[in-house]
């Protein structure tokens, strides 16, 4: 039995001792809380257990650390309340939570005919959330990974990419398909593939890929909303990976556009453009190169398909480099498509080398750790690229 709660609370300026009542949190708000930390005390124990709480349950403190996971859930669980039309479907979402526990709580709260568990049959239940959406319905069809729609892909691409334009317009299919993409840990060459090139390269689809928390909820949440398919390409390791969430981003109103791209950080030297996890290494990568006066412009895509070009022209023709970074195999693409763009508009003048790419190595994936490391981009080989590029 549980015989007494403390609540601390760490700041970037002082460690504030531990008080009995939560209330008194609310003296704090002068200062932004790094964590809250929860200290459960049981008797004839010498030892605590420490829950770092990461997301925020009240607005007193503005910005809070919302883990990638959680800012998904508070996608679906919003847009679940406010149409009666999204339900979610998949393998294990239900009463399981998630593969991934992205839909947790949400089966408890919405029931069955909202939260629906489906067989191990992507072509089935995918045929079927198509078909719901064609009836006026709104799906969020999850794939426990990206690999596995490699079985529905007959209803991704030829049903639900192309009825709205072999209906003339007048058939709309509202639906996202979302799950993990990429390489993960220890799954070898099966379950390590990047999609975002294979799902971009067809019409009729929205390809989305977020990175940060903010990303994720506000993504996904214009992607339910959302009239024409999309396929929302998730990261396994991001899930449980915590950023701080702005206040604005709390709101059930937050939404980011599909087809916008943003600025991380500010450069002038060189441009790397990424998505999803690669975001957080061009970050990294550009913080060891300003130590060493190189200023690196860092675009996070958030959305692959319709893709932003203007942001990425626009900031070739102030840095005049380009490095492209991508998880995926280097033949045809993320990156080519970027070079592609780049060379036939108008920032192509503005260059002075020529663009790099920065992929994975051209094989399927690896079991072997050292080799799957060595598979996909580090930030040392965004760093040897962008001396590369700059000539230092």
């Amino acid at each position: 039995m549980i015989t007494s709660i403390s609540i601390c609370v760490k700041t970037e300026k002082e460690r504030v001792e531990p008080t009995d009542n939560l209330r008194h949190l609310a003296e704090f708000t002068a200062v932004t809380p790094m964590c809250v930390c929860v200290c459960v005390f049981q008797p004839n124990q010498q030892s605590k257990l420490q829950f770092m709480l990461f997301s925020c349950a009240h607005s007193w403190f503005g910005c809070c650390q919302v883990t990638v996971r959680d800012a998904l859930n508070q996608a679906l669980d919003e847009e679940l309340e406010r149409d009666e039309r999204v339900f979610l479907m998949g393998e294990e979402v239900a009463q399981y939570d998630g593969a991934y526990k992205v839909s947790r709580g949400l089966w408890k709260k919405y029931g069955d005919k909202r939260i629906i568990d489906t067989p191990i049959s992507e072509m089935g239940f995918t045929g079927i959330a198509v078909g719901a959406a064609m009836a006026g319905l709104r799906p969020i069809c999850e794939f426990m990974t990206f690999n596995f729609s490699m079985q529905a892909i007959d209803q991704v691409i030829n049903s639900a990419a192309k009825t709205y334009y072999m209906s003339a317009g007048l058939q709309p299919v509202p639906i996202v398909f979302r799950g993990p993409n990429g390489a993960s840990a220890g799954v070898a060459a099966q379950h390590s593939q990047c999609f975002a090139a294979w799902y971009a390269h067809c019409p009729g689809l929205k390809v989305v890929s977020p990175w940060n928390s903010e990303d994720a909820k506000g993504l996904l949440k214009s992607a339910i909303r959302e009239d024409n398919p999309v396929v929302f390409l998730e990261n396994e390791l991001m899930y449980g990976v915590p950023f701080e969430m702005s206040e604005e981003a709390q709101s059930k109103d937050f939404t980011i556009p599909i087809g916008k791209a943003k600025v991380e950080r500010q450069g002038s030297h060189v441009t790397l453009v990424s998505h999803s996890r690669l975001v957080g290494h061009c970050l990294d990568a550009a913080a060891v190169l300003a130590k060493e006066g190189i200023e690196c412009e860092v675009i996070n895509l958030r959305t692959i398909r319709p893709m932003d070009v203007e942001t990425i022209e626009a900031s070739v023709m102030k840095t005049n480099h380009l490095v492209t970074v991508e998880g995926g195999w280097p033949q045809f693409g993320v990156g080519a498509e970027i070079c592609a763009r780049v060379m036939e508009g108008p920032a192509f003048n503005y260059l002075d080398s020529p663009v790099t790419r920065v992929t994975g190595v051209d094989i399927p994936m690896p079991y072997a750790k050292i080799l799957e490391d060595n598979s996909v981009p580090q930030i040392k080989d965004i760093i040897f690229s962008v001396k590369k590029t700059l000539n230092v």
